[in-house]
């Protein structure tokens, strides 16, 4: 037993066992790092175009989330909160011109419609993401003939201006009172370019959060494609699903109904 034990001592390393414990080859390493790059190479572009395709989905969250601080702050305070968007010249306070700005009316008797910024954290984050602005704050409750006469071109101009007090397009400012309650309130939260109208935006370029302004809740919706407003007037239904829905495939009747049911249980 002595014997055998000195012999294997004795062999070279290497040798035990068959295994061979020497380094790896040129050849091995150049194989193993081609691999690494290949597979960079495939998932890098893969991870990056999925980050991209976040930012607008994520960038509607966070104004949401935000919005519903500001009325948190407001009943919390006792006090009138504003929520616009800088005006010509003016900075966000992130030193850029995408981002909302929240106001606070803190002296209501001795300075009635006197606004001061926020300057507390919550209030200078980064709502939207970049690349992603809001294109078009609408106050208002979203109805079928609104939403179809700023679709249909030959009826904008005339039907808009009737429509201009109750259903106001632009950078309107949205004012939060001391119980919470506000405006009803639709915010366009694009990353299409700029210097495209609101209208000519694909629909995968926009998302809508909507407002109830009586009960704060917020929805996250994609704008209807024609044939679907076509649908919601057949059915006398609103234009409101009241439920988050962002995929870009066209809507059914089943697919409202279900959506309709789900709501309701909610």
């Amino acid at each position: 037993m002595r014997d055998r034990a000195m012999t294997v001592l004795n062999r070279p390393m290497g040798a035990v066992a068959g295994r061979s414990f020497g380094g790896y080859t040129l050849i091995e390493i150049l194989l193993v790092t081609g691999l690494l790059v290949l597979l960079t190479a495939i998932a890098v572009p893969n991870l990056l175009a999925d980050i991209e395709s976040r930012r607008l989905p994520t960038s509607a969250r966070n104004l949401r989330s935000m919005l519903t601080m500001v009325r948190a702050h407001a009943m919390y305070d006792g006090k009138r909160y504003r929520v616009r968007f800088p005006e010509e010249g003016e900075l966000d306070p992130r030193g850029g011109r995408r981002q909302p700005i929240i106001e606070r009316e803190d002296d209501p008797f001795g300075e009635p419609n006197i606004w001061n910024r926020v300057s507390e954290p919550w209030a200078r984050a980064e709502t939207f993401l970049r690349n992603v602005r809001c294109a078009e704050v609408r106050l208002g409750r979203p109805t079928l003939e609104k939403l179809m006469d700023r679709l249909r071109a030959d009826k904008v101009d005339e039907r808009l201006e009737a429509l201009a007090d109750e259903f106001e397009p632009g950078f309107a400012s949205l004012i939060f009172e001391s119980d919470g309650t506000t405006e009803w309130a639709t915010f366009v939260v694009t990353d299409g370019p700029e210097d495209v109208a609101v209208e000519d935006l694909e629909v995968k370029d926009r998302i809508e959060v909507i407002l109830d302004g009586l009960t704060g809740l917020m929805w996250l919706q994609r704008p209807f494609y024609d044939d679907e407003l076509d649908m919601f007037k057949k059915h006398d239904w609103p234009p409101v699903l009241r439920k988050d829905f962002v995929r870009t495939e066209p809507l059914t009747e089943q697919d409202v109904l279900e959506i309709s049911e789900t709501a309701v249980r909610r």
